[in-house]
């Protein structure tokens, strides 16, 4: 059947939207950091979603949206047996990956999670196979994915939309809608009427990140936009139009309601920079504005874990924006309160040596009275150059310090991290560490044995970026699926 795209009138379209169209349909990339890290992505946020498939909190929420229903050619979500619609997959796989706040990460003005794409990228490559009988290879959702990551992640450099209460998935519902209706197919028209329907869409606001309101939204949130992505995408291809004017149209235009009027800046153009020095949570399912002081409070841990009761005071220096998300006081509700809390991963640090997902859960939460006690006994204090080099291009670095000051008048010495463990910065230490961390994941969700061919499979594909290249879309998914 012949489909028409419908233009209501013949108007400029805003340049933002042009500028993306034109970067998803043109940009050859040809940086091979770029797909070496698009590599460990893929594989990291599969990993996080094994985690996250152990709590009952997330799978609940996993599945088709009508129980039972069966989709013919449907899209598989790795570690289920669930085979949907690209929508419901995208939502499920969201899910999954993003539950425990373990996957990478993206900081700017705005911050994200640029491996939420991934959901959208892995549901529409099944569903161009399946329904389009094209050839997807692991190379082409490489590529798809480092673009999404980089419109996301230029976005994000110099715009803030917690400023003004939207959240930051936004993002991932413009950058997936992007890439997902070229992977349909899509021209550049299709793509643009596609970008300003992701643009005028209700946006998510972020009071389920923040005090009173802090709740497992912001768990399923990024699926939420993903499939909200697929869906505008396929509706896009099939025809619908489009609003050119969606960010600058004056008074019902993105920029006069949600901006101040005031336009998108744009520190550099669209290339692969995001993916080339995208952040990994490599050792803490925390927010990532606390990791370095959670590995400054396990480095104090010796010295202190039989002396929680002499300290007097704990004096953490900090970055603005660490400040303006997770700087908590009093009580905390549920584990998406704690795991946004800069006191409470510190005093995890400081009092166990360690920082897991478990420690987050009520059973911990709720019977350990010193965590409490030491974030009462916490100070956060801003200092001007950590949040100076937080937005410096050069450094782009995540600095916190603790001090330990004692009732007897003395003190720790200060320990200062700059750069977690999953910055560029530190990445030949990462990468040993973020292929355990995967590995681990596979092995603690009991679904493949050492003996496994799938796992000894997964093993090759992880150690030789030729061989996953190669690897078609379709084999690679089910590697993971049951």
């Amino acid at each position: 059947m012949t489909t028409h795209t419908i233009q209501v009138e013949q108007q400029p379209w805003d340049k933002v939207i042009q500028d993306i169209a034109d970067y998803v349909i043109n940009y050859n990339i040809n940086s091979t950091q770029a797909y070496q890290t698009a590599h460990y992505t893929v594989f990291d946020a599969i990993g996080c979603g094994y985690l996250a498939l152990k709590f009952g909190e997330c799978t609940k929420l996993m599945g088709p949206v009508v129980p039972g229903t069966a989709v013919p050619n449907g899209c598989r979500v790795p570690g289920t047996n669930f085979v949907l619609d690209p929508v419901s997959a995208s939502f499920n796989i969201g899910c999954m990956n993003r539950w425990l706040d373990f996957n990478d990460t993206w900081l700017g003005k705005e911050w994200g999670h640029p491996s939420d794409n991934l959901a959208t990228v892995l549901s529409v490559a099944q569903y161009v196979v399946n329904h389009q009988h094209k050839s997807v290879t692991m190379r082409d959702v490489l590529t798809a994915l480092i673009k999404c990551y980089e419109i996301q992640g230029v976005l994000a450099l110099e715009n803030s939309f917690n400023q003004v209460g939207l959240d930051h998935v936004v993002l991932v519902k413009v950058a997936s809608v992007a890439v997902a209706t070229h992977m349909l197919g899509g021209n550049r028209l299709e793509i643009m009427n596609a970008i300003s329907n992701a643009w005028i869409d209700g946006q998510a606001l972020r009071t389920y990140r923040h005090h009173p309101n802090t709740g497992s939204r912001k768990c399923w949130a990024a699926g939420d936009a993903s499939s909200r992505a697929v869906r505008l995408a396929l509706m896009a291809v099939n025809g619908e139009q489009g609003y050119p004017s969606a960010l600058t149209a004056k008074i019902w235009g993105f920029y006069d309601v949600y901006f101040g009027g005031k336009e998108f800046r744009f520190q550099r153009p669209y290339g692969s920079y995001v993916m080339e020095n995208v952040l990994f949570k490599v050792s803490f399912p925390a927010e990532f504005h606390a990791q370095t002081s959670v590995e400054c409070a396990i480095a104090l841990h010796p010295e202190v874990k039989d002396r929680l009761d002499d300290i007097e005071k704990i004096v953490i220096h900090t970055h603005e924006s660490a400040i303006r998300i997770i700087d908590k006081r009093g009580v905390l509700k549920n584990p998406s309160d704690r795991d946004h809390c800069l006191q409470y991963c510190t005093a995890i640090g400081l009092i166990y040596g360690d920082l897991h997902s478990g420690h987050y859960e009520d059973m911990v939460a709720l019977t350990d009275k010193r965590i409490d006690e030491l974030r009462e006994k916490m100070h956060i204090v801003e200092n001007p150059d950590f949040s100076f080099d937080y937005h410096n291009p050069e450094k782009r670095s995540i600095a916190n310090s603790i001090t330990i000051h004692y009732k007897d008048g003395t003190k720790s010495d200060t320990v200062q991290i700059e750069y977690p463990i999953g910055h560029p910065k530190r990445r030949s230490d990462a990468l040993p560490l973020l292929e355990k961390k995967f590995f681990g994941a596979i092995h603690d969700s009991n679904l493949f044995t050492s003996s496994n061919s799938k796992l000894d499979q997964i093993k090759s594909l992880y150690n030789d970026m030729e061989k996953l290249n190669s690897t078609s879309i379709t084999e690679f998914i089910n590697l993971f699926s049951l």
